[in-house]
């Protein structure tokens, strides 16, 4: 008699009563119409038993809610009219337990059959019933249909199949299984059996939310084992589960609340307690993976970046996350994964100190022919050109980091550092405190070279690199216009720097005014230190590399302005002051166009002195 006391029913008989049927409920309690009774029992007993599997082949081999809606429809009124009448005799302690015996037994056959129809719609519609065909559905149909309402002339049958002939016929299969679930929950909830309906839509469907993680690539992993894991496949379940997320929140997750809120909308407990017990284990088990990662002790420089796109992962959907698992049952997948930002902003802090750390200890006293770039200026510039797209989240990571670096700055430094537009003080001051122990670093490097004026150049082109890499990147938006103009002033003092020693001697072996009269004792003695001089700079500079096109022209149109200018004028003044043709073949031995030429071939780290040396023997071979 277990229905005589359903504690689980959410309304009350009276509330739950459509007006088509409160004939019922007008009858006075006492000496209500014995034929009423029995009427009602006989229409009930009539459906009710055309469908009992133990007494039909027909009915065990064939789905009710397949096979006729309408009369689908008709089966659930008469249970809910059967329902009713339970507890009018019940509450009439004049009437005959007969009647409520028979009611009894009925309503057991109905509840059975009613489990077969809710565990076969459900089964059978799995593919119908997937997350994506049910977020779909619900922002279509959504709050349409009330499922039990159905109309006498099938009118909500209808209207659905209606709105299902404006939406695909896959969309329009699930939003009739949906309803169908909704109408069966709603009876057997109404009549008692809310344990045995629950009971198997958990099964179910807890079984399709794990077996869907599961596809995803989401596992049950210990933190032992992790940490043991090559970083290679960390990375690769870093990148399912970068996926997996995506899919399951917006998806996986979002559809199964969709679905369990329509099916036990009427009652808040029950769709709260079946939603939870359904994706508390597997949400759980998604959001704390990054947490596990945060704490592998292995820190590859891409670590980083897949810890900062894990961030970005929970922090973009983390308003679907509070929506979905809004329950008070399903904090817990909230709280892991808040824990997980938490831990991932921890690891990012750590990571940024260890990278900091890790250009401070670089002691390599390597040189680099020819003053090119060092690897480390492009290997951190790559890696804060990396992070520079990750500004907006770093904002918040790094926002209540004190600024410890600070006082180790000049503070003029950190008055060019950003701009009044400046989005993120706080990570363009990391970047830029990074930045300056590389400079400081490359100055300590530079010294190692017995050139000086190579010293500069090296200092010139890996600063020009830093500029470039800040130019082409968020860096800007971070470092801001002014830092940018300070640098590149440095970057044309070395090169400057660079020019006058590499070149300044070739500069000097020219006369301050070119077109001043000389004898040609003196116009040789000029032509001749010129010679040596160019020669032994090209010789010196021809190994020198500049990277940057820009860089390259600024310094070669420098030099060509202090040399074949001038050597120009002193050309076209004094090549007739030496002499004969023998002697203007050995003192004047190359004409201004020959130095554009020579120029134009530096600083691209490749120039080899072969030709220059074979040009230099052959004029001198011809003069002999």
């Amino acid at each position: 008699m277990r229905s005589l006391c359903f504690s689980t029913r959410t309304t009350s008989f009276r509330q739950s009563m459509s007006p088509s049927r409160a004939s019922l409920s007008s009858t006075p309690r006492r000496g209500f119409s014995q034929s009423m009774v029995e009427q009602t029992i006989d229409a009930a007993a009539t459906i009710i038993m055309k469908w009992d599997a133990e007494t039909s082949a027909y009915a065990r081999v064939t789905s009710l809610f397949y096979e006729s809606k309408r009369e689908a429809m008709q089966f659930i009124r008469s249970v809910n009219d059967l329902q009713k009448l339970m507890n009018l005799l019940v509450s009439d302690q004049g009437s005959g337990s007969e009647k409520l015996v028979q009611a009894q037994h009925l309503m057991q056959i109905a509840m059975k059959r009613l489990q077969k129809e809710f565990h076969q719609i459900l089964s059978m519609n799995r593919a119908h019933l997937d997350p994506e065909s049910v977020s779909t559905r619900s922002s279509r149909t959504s709050g349409r249909s009330s499922s039990s309402d159905y109309d006498d002339d099938g009118s909500s049958y209808h209207e659905i199949r209606a709105v299902g002939n404006s939406i695909s016929e896959v969309e329009e299969v699930s939003s009739m299984a949906m309803s169908d679930l909704k109408s069966i929950a709603d009876c057997m909830i109404a009549s008692g059996y809310a344990k045995e309906c629950v009971h198997i839509y958990k099964i179910i469907r807890k079984y399709i939310i794990n077996e869907g993680i599961y596809k995803l690539g989401i596992e049950k992993i210990s933190w032992s084992r992790i940490n043991k894991m090559e970083w290679d496949v960390l990375d690769l379940k870093i990148k399912d589960w970068l996926e997996a997320v995506k899919i399951s929140v917006r998806t996986l997750f979002n559809g199964e609340r969709i679905l369990c809120d329509h099916v036990f909308s009427m009652s808040d407990s029950i769709r709260e307690s079946c939603f939870a017990e359904i994706s508390k284990e597997a949400a759980t088990l998604l959001f704390g993976f990054p947490e596990l990662v945060a704490r592998s002790k292995k820190s590859p420089p891409e670590k980083m970046f897949r810890v900062l796109d894990m961030y970005t992962a929970i922090s973009e959907y983390w308003q679907e996350i509070e929506t979905i698992f809004s329950f008070e049952s399903t904090s817990a997948v909230r709280l892991q994964a808040l824990y997980s930002l938490v831990r991932l902003s921890e690891s990012v802090r750590s990571l940024l100190t260890d990278f900091e750390s890790t250009i401070q200890k670089d002691s390599s006293k390597a040189m680099i022919p020819g003053g090119g770039l060092h690897p480390l200026t492009i290997y951190l510039m790559n890696y804060l050109t990396f992070l520079a797209d990750y500004s907006n989240i770093l904002i918040d990571i790094i926002a209540d980091w004190p600024p410890s670096v600070k006082s180790s700055i000049p503070e003029s430094f950190f008055n060019s550092t950003g701009s009044d537009e400046s989005p993120a003080p706080a990570i363009a001051v990391r970047i830029a405190w990074l930045i300056l122990v590389l400079l400081c670093k490359l100055d300590s490097k530079a010294k190692h070279y017995k050139d000086v004026s190579l010293s500069y150049l090296f200092l010139a082109n890996n600063l020009r690199h830093v500029i470039s890499r800040v130019r082409i990147s968020n860096l800007q938006y971070l470092l801001g216009d002014k830092w940018v103009a300070e640098h590149e002033a440095k970057v044309s003092l070395f090169a400057a720097n660079y020019v006058r020693l590499a070149w300044g001697h070739v500069f000097a072996s020219l006369p301050e005014n070119p077109t001043v009269s000389m004898t040609p004792g003196a116009a040789k003695e000029c032509f001749r230190k010129f010679n040596s001089s160019f020669e032994d700079a090209y010789r010196k500079q021809s190994s020198c590399v500049v990277p940057d096109l820009k860089l390259r022209d600024e310094i070669k149109v420098s030099i060509g302005r202090k040399v074949v200018a001038v050597y120009q004028e002193f050309y076209d003044t004094h090549k007739s002051t030496v002499g004969d043709e023998r002697s203007v073949r050995l003192f004047v031995r190359f004409c201004p166009e020959d130095l554009g030429n020579y120029l134009s071939e530096l600083f691209m780290g490749k120039v080899s002195s072969r030709k220059f040396i074979y040009v230099c023997f052959r004029v001198v071979s011809s003069a002999a």
